[in-house]
């Protein structure tokens, strides 16, 4: 697979009915069969299925669009040259009226700024789903919802996360659930 190939599925749902996309991110998995159960039950449920990002191979990806209705992945820091070669940087798509943007920022720290993750984005977005970070965000700010579903994995004291937004009549909102309390 090459940049720019399409691995979404088409049929989104039309404006006025609820969008559900459910967002992972951060996995670090060596195959889509390695991500946790509950994960891509969720996945598999969503109209739309994002990945933020690290991956780390394709498998996991290919995984994720095999399961899901339609799947937007980006690359992230941690994941090698073919995923980064193969998916994007940053994918805006369109859901219920709203544009979603999503991005796995390599350049951020542990701490920055939201409104940092904006320059990456050619076009206004109404959301930005992130990755890079592994701490769950919901916030809204500067009339962009910002989200970060956390972590796609239990590990010592941190819990493995997703984020489920929905799109209703034009409506945008967004809630993390936890998948599986940290260890």
């Amino acid at each position: 697979m090459t940049r720019g190939d399409d691995i979404s599925r088409p049929g989104l749902p039309e404006q006025d009915v609820p969008v559900k996309i459910v967002a992972v991110s951060d996995t670090h998995c060596s195959d889509w069969a390695d991500v946790h159960p509950d994960i891509r039950e969720a996945v598999a449920d969503a109209d739309v299925a994002v990945h933020c990002g690290d991956l780390t191979r394709m498998s996991v990806a290919l995984g994720m669009q095999r399961c899901a209705k339609r799947a937007i992945v980006v690359h992230g820091n941690s994941d090698p040259v073919d995923v980064r070669e193969a998916l994007p940087y940053v994918e805006i798509f369109e859901a219920g009226g709203r544009r979603i943007g999503v991005i796995h920022p390599a350049w951020g720290g542990p701490e920055f700024e939201l409104s940092e993750l904006l320059p990456d984005f050619l076009e206004p977005v109404d959301a930005i789903v992130f990755g890079h970070i592994h701490e769950p965000v919901n916030r809204w700010q500067d009339g962009i919802l910002f989200v970060n579903p956390g972590q796609g994995y239990s590990s010592f004291m941190v819990p493995a996360t997703i984020a489920v937004i929905t799109v209703e009549n034009g409506d945008i909102s967004a809630e993390i659930r936890v998948i599986e309390p940290g260890r």
